[in-house]
């Protein structure tokens, strides 16, 4: 090849370069909060390419005798890299994986993790399956690159509630069902940190599709608040010390009750809902317009059939 033609196809392939998109980062950023316990934040937005699908917080606890992960996001290629973070920081590997619930953006990362046993509710596990092609379906339209070489690793064994040990690190794990049907909260008595899963968001707007129903919801919020945490690690916004996440999540979750409740007994249609304003406090969490719509759409027709034929929401 002689010297011009090469030098035309280095050109050719630089101007290449720099029309291609670029590589999404998908480098999730560990974060301490307590001893030898780190949390990575997702971002609160829609689940997209940009984000790379790390929408829901992750926990990382390292025992001394490998890491406990606390959910492994999105995909395939977000455990990867979260894979790489932690070994890097903790010297340490994956071990134990506990998928909170069955919801895609906590539970797509497990395959990374070959080495490690991955762990969950016995409802959990069964909502996995159910919803695993329809979750694989929709993760791979909106994620696009970003899902390449996904599969879902189910989990390898169903978990009980109590205290486990993982390498001789105890930690309490807790059954609840209010926003999933089969929620599990971890809570490490040592360091006060407790990791609600979805069953608490912080300063984004609650999502409500598969809840047995608010009201249940909200009572296990007593049963979480009970357990006396030092630090609360939300499923969703960051993390918080005062107690404010969880007092915010009740708050919006009988709102919202009591909204729907009270718009389905005058007989209001859900497109008259969605236009009532939202109440200032909740009008600045993030995609509240947003969760409000998805709410209406399937939790607002269990009103209409309270009011119409008795039946409970």
């Amino acid at each position: 090849m002689s010297r011009h033609a090469r030098r035309g196809r280095a050109g050719l392939a630089a101007v290449l370069a720099l029309l291609a998109p670029p590589l999404l980062a998908c480098e999730p950023e560990l974060t301490p909060v307590a001893p030898a316990t780190w949390v990575v934040e997702g971002a609160r937005e829609e689940i997209a390419a940009d984000n790379c699908g790390l929408i829901a917080n992750l926990g990382v606890i390292a025992t001394g005798e490998g890491v406990v992960l606390i959910d492994s996001g999105p995909s395939r290629t977000l455990g990867e890299a979260l894979e790489a973070e932690i070994m890097a920081l903790t010297g340490q590997p994956v071990r134990w994986v506990l998928n909170t619930h069955h919801h895609p953006d906590h539970v797509f990362g497990n395959q990374a993790f070959a080495n490690a046993e991955v762990l969950a509710l016995a409802g959990t596990a069964e909502a996995m399956a159910r919803d695993a092609a329809a979750f694989e379906a929709n993760l791979r339209r909106l994620l696009g690159e970003a899902f390449a070489g996904t599969r879902l690793r189910l989990p390898d064994r169903a978990v009980a509630p109590g205290r486990h040990d993982f390498g001789g690190y105890p930690l309490e794990l807790h059954a609840f069902r209010g926003h999933s049907g089969a929620d599990l909260v971890i809570f490490d008595a040592a360091t006060g940190v407790l990791f609600a899963g979805d069953l608490v968001f912080h300063q984004r707007t609650a999502t409500t599709p598969h809840t047995p129903g608010l009201q249940a919801w909200i009572e296990e919020l007593d049963r979480l608040e009970a357990l006396r945490y030092r630090v609360m690690v939300p499923g969703h916004g960051p993390v918080d010390h005062e107690g404010a996440a969880l007092a915010q999540t009740r708050d919006y979750l009988a709102w919202l009750d009591r909204h729907f409740d009270e718009q389905a007994s005058r007989g209001a249609t859900a497109n008259q809902v969605r236009e009532a304003p939202l109440p200032e406090r909740f009008a600045g969490l993030a995609l509240a317009e947003y969760e409000l719509t998805r709410s209406l759409s399937h939790l607002y027709p269990r009103y209409e059939q309270r009011w119409l034929w008795g039946e409970a929401p």
